[in-house]
């Protein structure tokens, strides 16, 4: 481990790779992965939402039940157990993560249809004989944009956060990539000669989730003004 240069400015790993460009290029693979995680569970929460909403009956009540079986799992545990199987890399932990966090986009959407579905403009496009699946595409979905985005910024926050996890453990992001939670753990054993090792990218992210959450806020009470409870 090389202290901070001109030329190096956090210094450089144990292999003599440039820290600060490591951390830049970590924060891609953490967007990216946040981004595609909460776009993946966006997708699979939203088409079960629309069902268990507009149908009702049995299909809210076995999708309900599929919410709550989830919810009822430690998603920290599912994933660190999945991924020690499946084995660790950039698609899996995407796909893994994207598979764990639909749920809070299935108890918005249900909810957001169960309120809408009685609406007039509804009825008339049942009047006019749209198909269901048009009704839910056109008449629906685009009432639910606002509501998913910021469900999606704060799931995306959640997912940067699993990820980190998961490649603390070694059973996310495999080397040579740079993820902040593998810099993390690359670091332990200099903790204490060089602790700027792990204080780096640990404040890099507490900073990058603090902030997605605070533009998730920020657009609940501008989309959803009545929405905080």
């Amino acid at each position: 481990m090389a202290n901070g240069t001109w030329d190096y400015v956090l210094g450089t790993d144990k292999l003599g790779r440039d820290y600060l460009s490591r951390l830049l290029y970590g924060a891609r693979i953490s967007l990216f992965i946040g981004f595609s995680a909460a776009l993946i569970s966006g997708v699979i929460g939203t088409i079960m939402g629309l069902l268990a909403g507009y149908f009702g009956g049995k299909t809210d009540a076995l999708i309900s039940y599929l919410i709550t079986t989830r919810l009822a799992m430690p998603v920290v545990m599912v994933a660190l157990a999945s991924a020690s199987l499946i084995g660790g890399s950039l698609k899996v932990v995407i796909i893994l993560l994207g598979c764990l966090l639909w749920d809070r986009f299935a108890v918005v959407v249900r909810a957001a249809v169960q309120q809408i579905r009685d609406a007039e403009y509804v009825a008339s496009a049942q009047a006019l004989g749209c198909s269901t699946l048009r009704i839910l595409a056109s008449e629906i979905l685009p009432n639910l944009v606002g509501a998913l985005i910021v469900v999606a910024t704060l799931e995306m926050a959640h997912a940067i956060l699993l990820e980190s996890a998961l490649s603390f453990l070694g059973v996310g992001v495999q080397p040579p990539i740079p993820s902040w939670g593998l810099m993390i753990a690359e670091g332990k054993p200099y903790m204490f000669f060089s602790p700027w090792v792990i204080a780096i990218p640990g404040v890099a992210l507490m900073v990058l989730v603090l902030g997605i959450n605070l533009v998730g806020d920020g657009l609940r009470d501008l989309i959803l003004p009545d929405g905080r409870n």
